[in-house]
């Protein structure tokens, strides 16, 4: 009976929910049995050691350097995407943003994939932002598009990459190309959904809304509504990133990455390592390219690929801020399409260019 009184939209998105939520929750399942079988040696050699406690030091010590740099790194970005929601917020009226962009579906996904040479912010400054616009009238194909590929497709990460890779043809310009098409594709995707909006997430009225006062209100006054807002938007999506730099912290404290690596001269398994690196290590977009430099020479290019475009699109700390913007189900099918994609291209690539 009750499935009778459910809506279209709300159907679909049960039904994508439920198939998705079981796919997870057997990822989940073998990723805590490998995380138990690759730290028994770890956890063993603590126990029996002398000096117990000052192992325990040692662990916590890594642990509190690991979370201080994930936390620090992505708080500065992050700090930087409320300012551009608080200015869209308090500067862009929604009839604007209407204007502006594109109503068909292809159009508003091509300009949200490449919008982030305007606004380069990295995965942590891209949810705000996007989320603001899409409340502003944005198309969701616009600011799904928009927040998956402004993390690479700025202006900074593409010139990270170009220099830590020598200019490298492959990674710098296979980087881009599937950051533009998954962003795409996935974007096209929740476009399909007879009502897109209402996969989106109501924005709690922290700040009363100027968007009808503009006029009225001096330079000053505008100014203080975008402290305001940025404030409250900084500490409503800051404990999400909190919460997903301890994630990733406990996770690089006690999965040994030795073990990982020892696998990833296998053209599948080499991909399937470095999405899980990428995700674990929730490392800004500014500078994962560096790292994934370190990868290089045991690693297959479409390894090294996936490491770059997935991370950036889907990393512990950024699936938990799209919870601030998308509904359970949308989330959902973001991070199911994005590693489904990711690694299907870079598999693909070891395989056949290598």
């Amino acid at each position: 009976m009750l499935k009778n009184r459910l809506t279209a939209p709300d159907r679909w998105g049960k039904w994508v929910a439920d198939r998705i939520a079981i796919l997870l929750l057997l990822g989940a399942a073998l990723f805590l049995m490998g995380w138990m079988l690759a730290s028994v040696d770890r956890l063993t050699g603590l126990t029996q050691s002398k000096s117990t406690v000052a192992a325990l030091g040692q662990l916590f010590g890594t642990f509190t350097t690991i979370f201080l740099g994930i936390f620090i790194e992505a708080a500065a970005f992050l700090l930087l995407g409320v300012l551009a929601s608080a200015l869209i917020q308090v500067f862009v009226t929604p009839e604007r943003v209407q204007r502006l962009v594109p109503k068909n579906r292809l159009g508003a996904t091509a300009v949200g994939s490449l919008l982030g040479l305007i606004f380069p912010v990295c995965e942590c400054g891209s949810v705000p932002t996007a989320r603001r616009l899409m409340h502003k009238g944005a198309p969701v194909p616009l600011g799904v598009a928009f927040l998956l590929a402004a993390p690479v497709i700025n202006p900074v990460v593409i010139a990270s990459t170009w220099v830590a890779f020598n200019g490298d043809p492959l990674i710098v310009g296979g980087r881009i190309a599937l950051t533009i098409a998954i962003a795409a594709i996935i974007a096209m995707t929740l476009a399909l959904h007879p009502a897109a909006r209402t996969l989106l997430r109501r924005i709690p009225d922290t700040v009363p809304s100027h968007d009808h006062a503009l006029p009225a209100q001096g330079f000053l006054a505008r100014l203080g509504s975008v402290t305001d807002h940025a404030a409250a938007e900084f500490f409503e999506m800051g404990q999400y990133v909190v919460f997903g730099a301890m994630i990733a912290a406990l996770a690089q404290t006690f999965i040994p990455q030795d073990i990982l690596l020892a696998i990833g001269g296998n053209p599948v398994a080499s991909v399937i390592v470095l999405m899980a690196l990428a995700a674990i290590m929730s490392i800004c977009s500014t500078v994962d390219a560096f790292v994934a430099l370190g990868f290089a020479s045991t690693f297959h290019s479409g390894a090294i690929l996936a490491f770059l475009v997935f991370g950036p699109m889907i990393d512990i700390k950024a699936v938990l801020l799209f919870t601030t913007t998308f509904k359970r189900s949308a989330v959902l099918v973001i991070v199911l399409l994005a590693t489904l994609l990711s690694f299907l291209a870079a598999t693909w690539i070891n395989l056949n260019v290598g």
